[in-house]
C-alpha cells in the first residue's frame, strides 16, 4: 500500500477563491472507515461539477473530492463483508458530498454503503450506469410497485437527454412499454429514439402554463427528471390510477397544482430518493441490472476520460454544453 494516492482535489484559500486540481495526497488524510477501495472508474454526474466548484449547497468542508460513484476492488478490510480483492460499487449516500468522494485512487467508506458488484457487470459498466442508471432504475421499479404494467398504456419520460432519463427510457422500453420522450434538445431527439423511444416530443411543445386544474389524461405514467412547472403538468395529465416517479428538481421545487389530480383520478407522486435507498433494495436493483434489466449497448453509452480531464468535463457540463455520460478511469482494474 501506497504513502499517498492521487484525487482531484477541491480547496477554498480564501472565503471566495476556489480552486480544484489533481494533487497527490497523503493516505492519512482518507477518512475513518472500515473498508478502502481502490477506485478504477468513477462518474461524472451533475453534483460533481457543482462540488468540482466548491458549491455550498454539495461541499460542506475544504479540502473535498467530488464523485458520487465509484466502482473498485477493496484495497483492506475491517468488517467481515467484505475481503481484500472483492469487486464492488459504491453509489451516493455521503460519498462526494460529507465524504471524499470517486474521484480519487483510493476512499474509504462504510460497508453499509457498498454493492458486491453483480455477476454479469463489469465495474466499467457499472458506472457507466453510476446513480444515473441506479435512480433510473428506482423510478421503473417505483411504476411496477404502483402496478403500472406495459398494457396500461403510454409512459411519458421528462428530460429525456439526460442521464437518469435516458437510462429511464431504455429501461421502460426493454420491459416491454410504450414510451414517449420529452427533450428540449431537438439536435438529440433522433437519439432518443435510437435509445427505446416510440415517439419524441419537443420540450417547447408542451403548454406548461394552463392553470386548469385537471388535464386529459394522455399518460398511463410518468418519470419526471424536471421537477417544477413541468412535473405539475406531467401529474394533470396523468390518467386514474396513474403514477409520476419523480426524481429531479431542475426545473425548479416548486409544485404548483391543486389535490384534484390525487382525488379524483387517484394518481400517486412517487418520490425517488436515490441518496439514502435502502441498501438491500439497492443491491437487488443493481443484480437486475446485471441480467434481466441489461442493456445491451452500455459501452456505447459512455465517454471514458483520465482524472486529469475532469476539469475540462465539469466545465462543459457547468456550461449546459456537455450530452455525453462521461466516466472517468482512476486505476487500473
Amino acid at each position: 500500500m501506497t504513502n499517498s494516492f492521487r484525487c482531484f482535489q477541491v480547496s477554498q484559500q480564501e472565503p471566495k477563491e476556489i480552486t480544484a486540481d489533481v494533487v497527490s495526497a497523503p493516505y492519512n488524510n482518507l477518512p475513518d472507515g472500515e473498508v478502502t477501495i481502490r477506485v478504477v472508474y468513477s462518474s461524472v454526474n451533475y453534483k460533481d461539477a457543482l462540488a468540482a466548484i466548491g458549491n455550498p449547497g454539495v461541499v460542506r468542508h475544504f479540502p473535498h473530492v467530488p464523485g458520487i460513484d465509484a466502482a473498485g476492488i477493496v484495497e483492506s478490510s475491517d468488517s467481515d463483508q467484505f475481503q481484500a480483492g472483492d469487486k464492488v460499487v459504491v453509489t451516493s449516500y455521503e460519498l462526494g458530498v460529507e465524504r471524499w468522494g470517486g474521484w480519487s485512487e483510493l476512499i474509504r467508506v462504510k460497508p453499509e454503503w457498498i454493492v458486491p458488484l453483480p455477476e454479469g457487470l463489469s465495474l466499467k459498466e457499472s458506472m457507466i450506469l453510476g446513480t444515473a442508471g441506479l435512480t433510473a432504475a428506482m423510478c421503473v421499479d417505483s411504476l411496477l410497485h404502483h402496478h403500472i404494467r406495459p398494457e396500461s398504456g403510454k409512459v411519458l419520460v421528462t428530460g429525456a437527454s439526460g442521464g437518469v432519463g435516458s437510462f429511464a427510457l431504455s429501461l421502460l422500453k426493454r420491459c416491454g412499454y410504450q414510451v414517449t420522450a420529452v427533450s428540449g434538445k431537438p439536435e438529440y431527439h433522433q437519439r432518443l429514439l435510437d435509445l427505446g423511444a416510440d415517439e419524441v416530443v419537443d420540450r417547447l411543445a408542451i403548454d406548461i402554463n394552463s392553470d386548469r386544474p385537471l388535464l386529459k389524461g394522455h399518460w398511463a405514467a410518468a418519470i419526471d427528471t424536471v421537477g417544477g412547472s413541468l412535473l405539475s403538468h406531467v401529474i394533470r395529465s396523468i390518467q386514474p390510477q396513474g403514477c409520476v416517479a419523480a426524481c429531479g428538481n431542475a426545473g425548479g421545487a416548486q409544485l404548483d397544482l391543486t389535490v384534484f389530480p390525487f382525488i379524483l383520478r387517484g394518481v400517486t407522486l412517487d418520490g425517488i430518493d436515490s441518496a439514502w435507498y435502502p441498501i438491500e433494495k439497492r443491491a437487488a436493483l443493481w443484480q437486475k441490472l446485471a441480467t434481466d434489466w441489461k442493456l445491451d449497448d452500455l459501452e456505447s453509452r459512455a465517454k471514458v476520460i483520465t482524472l486529469d480531464q475532469a476539469q475540462q468535463t465539469v466545465e462543459s457540463l457547468l456550461e449546459g454544453t456537455h450530452q455525453e455520460r462521461t466516466i472517468i478511469q482512476v486505476g487500473a482494474e
